[in-house]
């Protein structure tokens, strides 16, 4: 079990899927996320076929937050250039978090 983290302080439980085909299917079928997922190496995103909207978190190579958007069901978004990897939850949970543009996240294991 992986932890999202910012300055030390556990934001939810994080799921990092393994291999391509995991990333690939991501949160396909599944009725919400408690948490959320990580997609390292990602750039874009889409939520064909999803149940649910998200909140995204466009992250550089060391985790800093450079985007965020809410993404309604099956929409795509354009490749956020510089991003390295995005973060997905449920929509309304960054605003629990208090996410913001600059953030410095981290993953504790």
């Amino acid at each position: 079990m992986a932890w999202l983290i910012r300055d030390d302080r556990v934001l939810a439980s994080l799921e990092v899927p393994d291999g391509m085909k995991a990333k690939g299917r991501g949160l396909l079928g599944r009725d919400g996320l408690d948490g959320a997922m990580l997609l390292d190496r990602t750039r874009s995103v889409h939520t064909f076929g999803m149940r649910f909207d998200l909140d995204l978190a466009f992250l550089d190579a060391d985790l800093v937050v450079i985007r965020t958007m809410r993404l309604k069901r099956n929409r795509i978004t354009l490749p956020v250039w510089g991003a390295r990897a995005v973060l997905e939850a449920e929509a309304g949970t960054f605003g629990s978090w208090e996410l913001h543009i600059g953030d410095e996240l981290g993953i504790r294991e």
